[in-house]
């Protein structure tokens, strides 16, 4: 039975590819306390097993696959990087900047130092800083080096030994480093920080809810009393009566009839009101002396949850207070905003400020919605279909441009076709971002086209290497481990006090910003728990987007540099 196995694997590879898949996804899964071995390093793995039998795959497959999951990555972060470089992300740009220099020359140092090869040097690189793309484009520069191909086999059989005996630490290291040592080195109270931002951003006054955030809301009716403070009012004027919160009047029955409310309707005693706003504040106005009634067909109102793709330049940069003065904001609240590659949830405070590219999720009357998505720019409903002939051409381009060759000074340079890929998604990303009339890649098909086909390039060079994995972790073992340990922890502590001695990050937003510029999301759910707070996740989005582009280059550079 297990000859039989072994052998219908080495004549169909792909069934191969598909166990590695299954085994990787599934033992990834599991995860303590928010920290596993993830969906990659847990495929390498289960490949590098598979791959002890001799598997021969297909080279063109793991080219395909990895082009498509470097355009997902630069279509998911076009948006934030395009805004982080050009506009009032620049300061946490040109940190990430900084930060990638650091987790470069790092493990360069260590390269040089503990005498490994390029493809040891490349999978070091690669594990300690948890960017597994890197290594498709460290392929790519070994492969154009010209040397002999016992000499590139051996480099590329390397790199993945190299990558998973690193990256254990690189993942929880990094998250432990970051959440645990950092504030304790710098001396910084994360929980007291992040209240402090929430207060300097407005997060005491109240949004349609208590605290620092919109919350759910209702609708109650009231009888307009005679010789109340409402009559002969418009709803917009009475609504104002209400100042610490958003309520609306959205219709009202008069003389027995149900009428739609609009900001100028005027208000007689006797009608019947409609009222939306958050619990407490519709209970606050009962206890203050308005009589509720019980209207079923009153309250019978429309409503929808949408979420909105936000592209109109008038609302880019501005604070939800601004927002809420917009007309088309009357009768809408807000339950969440969705930024970045990584779906971060921002904290919905009075201050907090929106970009093009975010998602917001607004519950309201249908009428009022669709105004208030056509203000901020297109409603975002679930669709199953993708533009895969925006994702053929575009990766099509990327990779030609990619693929050519400049001489300077005699040298060959070429961003290859995996970083034009890379670059296409980035600009057709951020395209999107603006005019997102064409090019739709549904959320679903992103992380497939992400995780997925990451996943399977990672189990064509697992099962590749698989032969020489065992021997390779047997010469190099525990000082790989340690110097990748190193190469992890180094770089985030130099970038601790850069962030905050020279570029003087708000304490809250500090720690989001390093796990953004080193892409470590697991960091990051550590930091918003250690300070009980969203908050921290407003330094994500840029610096992940910048990081996450520069840190798989430098796949690249690694092998430049060092050949």
């Amino acid at each position: 039975m297990i000859e039989w196995l072994f052998a219908s694997l080495r004549q169909y590879p792909e069934i191969a590819i598909f166990l590695a898949l299954g085994i990787g996804y599934y033992v990834g899964g599991f995860t303590f306390k928010g920290i596993g071995l993830g969906s990659v390093t847990a495929t390498l793995l289960a490949a590098v097993i598979i791959g002890q039998i001799g598997i021969t795959i297909s080279t063109p497959l793991k080219a395909t696959v990895f082009l498509m999951f470097l355009f997902a990555v630069g279509y998911g972060v076009g948006p934030q990087f395009v805004r982080g470089v050009a506009k009032d992300g620049l300061p946490q740009a040109i940190f990430s900047v900084v930060q990638c220099v650091f987790c470069l020359a790092v493990p360069i140092v260590i390269a040089k130092m503990a005498g490994y090869d390029l493809g040891y040097a490349a999978g070091l690189f690669a594990g300690s800083q948890t960017i597994s793309a890197s290594m498709g484009l460290a392929t790519d520069a070994i492969n154009r080096l010209g040397l002999p191909a016992e000499q590139t086999k051996a480099y590329l059989d390397s790199m993945p030994i190299a990558y998973a005996v690193s990256y254990i630490f690189g993942t929880v290291g990094s998250a432990i480093v970051i959440a645990l040592v950092g504030p304790a080195l710098l001396r910084i109270n994360l929980v007291k920080a992040c209240k402090d931002y929430e207060e300097k951003q407005g997060g005491t006054k109240e949004m349609g809810g208590a605290g620092s955030a919109w919350h759910r809301w209702v609708v109650r009716a009231f009888r307009v009393q005679p010789g109340g403070k409402a009559v002969g009012l418009r709803t917009a004027d009475a609504e104002a009566m209400v100042p610490d919160a958003r309520v609306f009047v959205l219709r009202l029955r008069r003389n027995g009839k149900i009428e739609e409310a609009t900001a100028d309707t005027v208000l007689r005693e006797g009608d019947v009101v409609a009222v939306s706003g958050t619990r407490e504040v519709l209970v606050r106005m009962i206890g203050e002396g308005a009589k509720e009634v019980d209207d079923p067909e009153l309250l019978n109102v429309p409503v929808e949850g949408v979420d909105v793709y936000v592209t109109n330049k008038e609302v880019d940069g501005k604070t939800l207070v601004e927002l809420a003065q917009r007309p088309s904001a009357r009768g809408v609240f807000l339950r969440r905003i969705t930024r970045g590659a990584t779906a971060t949830d921002i904290p919905v405070l009075p201050n907090t400020t929106v970009q093009r590219g975010d998602i917001l999720t607004l519950v309201g009357r249908t009428q009022d919605t669709a105004a208030a998505a056509k203000d901020l720019g297109v409603a975002d409903r679930p669709t199953d279909v993708a533009d895969v002939a925006f994702i053929g051409g575009a990766i099509t381009i990327g990779a030609l441009v990619g693929a050519l060759v400049w001489k300077v000074a005699g040298i060959p340079l070429t961003l290859s076709t995996a970083g034009g890929a890379l670059i296409s998604g980035i600009v057709f990303g951020w395209l999107r971002s603006t005019r997102p009339f064409f090019g739709r890649i549904p959320s679903s098909t992103v992380w497939f086209m992400n995780s997925v086909g990451l996943n399977i390039f990672i189990a064509v060079v697992g099962i590749s290497a698989g032969p020489g994995f065992v021997n390779g972790l047997k010469t190099q073992g525990i000082g790989l481990f340690l110097w990748g340990a190193v190469a992890t922890t180094v770089p985030l502590i130099l970038g601790m006090f850069v962030g905050k001695f020279i570029f003087r990050f708000h304490d809250a937003l500090l720690f989001g910003i390093i796990s953004g510029a080193r892409t470590t999301t697991a960091s990051l759910g550590l930091v918003c728990d250690a300070g009980r707070s969203q908050v921290p996740a407003l330094g994500y989005t840029v610096t992940y987007a910048v990081g996450n582009t520069l840190l798989t280059v430098w796949g690249m550079i690694v092998i430049m540099l060092l050949s």
